[in-house]
């Protein structure tokens, strides 16, 4: 590795692990790890203290690394200094994360964002599908992420955190992550085998996942393409919504459930075209997202480019 080479830390936290890069200016992923967050909640000196000390293991491992971006499955405040709501990790809550990490490491600056929202900056600075200023990212995974870029910024909303789509109200009162999060698809999926099961084939009798859902979609089984359906139509009706009230025409998908986008895309398609005008219609675009798995990685070391 070229030490003359300026280098950033991304670090994308989930409930159970960390995915921490070493990422170039150019946005490519020079060196990559995995850290198990788990034992953190059961150790004495408990979770935020364990936190605070695996960044300075890496901050140790290199370095030359002066900028750190940490993106966060949860709220955070609008300065983007303390944790508010991380609902897979409740240690978080109200915690000073970036004032307890500079506190330690003075020589460095953090920068704090929600995950969703620091995967869409990703897209804008490192991406391949030259997006415009201005669009909005989904994530479809374990829940349902948003963002909006907006000037090519994060659009924070009145408080902070705006662009909570997963939380949105859907069919039957239910939010959005519900119905089509990763359990909710898994809800859809076994009802489907249950009411069609001739048409279910191979996933009869196997345990269900997404990455089966998504494998079988490809190999053409009907059921998992009734899914995909179900998923594209619930997804559009609130993509109707959004797109009414954010006036955007640039619509990005992320998480590990975009792998699917082509099977549900024509329902979502459709719905799109059912519920909005010509204004909107005439130049809507909507894509997979380019960053695939390292989207949690060079999305949060993206941030250090925020400024």
């Amino acid at each position: 590795m070229n030490q003359q080479e300026e280098h950033f830390l991304g670090v994308d936290v989930g409930g159970t692990h960390l995915k921490i890069g070493l990422v170039s200016r150019q946005g490519k992923i020079v060196s990559f790890f995995k850290e198990d967050t788990r034992p953190y909640k059961e150790h004495p000196d408990g979770f935020n203290l364990c936190f605070l000390r695996v960044i300075g293991k890496y901050l140790d491992m290199f370095p030359e690394v002066k900028n750190v971006g940490i993106g966060l499955p949860g709220l955070v405040n609008k300065e983007r200094t303390t944790t508010l709501e991380i609902p897979a990790i409740p240690a978080l809550n109200g915690f000073d994360l970036k004032g307890s990490l500079q506190k330690l490491y003075k020589d460095i600056n953090f920068y704090l964002e929600n995950d969703a929202a620091a995967a869409a900056f990703g897209e804008l600075k490192f991406g391949v599908s030259q997006t415009s200023p201005n669009f909005l990212f989904i994530t479809m995974g374990t829940g349902i992420g948003s963002a909006m870029v907006m000037n090519g910024e994060i659009f924070k909303g009145a408080r902070g955190n705006a662009m909570e789509m997963g939380h949105m109200l859907s069919r039957g009162n239910e939010g959005l992550e519900k119905l089509i999060g990763r359990n909710g698809i898994l809800r859809i999926m076994q009802r489907m085998i249950e009411a069609y099961p001739e048409k279910a084939g191979e996933l009869l009798d196997k345990e269900l996942g997404t990455h089966l859902l998504v494998d079988t979609a490809k190999a053409g089984n009907q059921v998992s393409l009734m899914v995909f359906e179900e998923v594209g139509r619930i997804m559009g009706e609130a993509i109707v919504s959004t797109v009414r009230i954010l006036d955007v025409n640039e619509i990005y998908f992320g998480g590990g459930i975009s792998a699917g986008l082509e099977f549900m895309m024509p329902s979502l398609e459709k719905t799109v075209r059912q519920y909005l005008t010509k204004y909107y219609l005439s130049d809507l675009r909507m894509e997979k997202a380019t960053l695939e798995n390292n989207a949690g990685t060079l999305g949060a070391a993206a941030l250090c480019f925020m400024d």
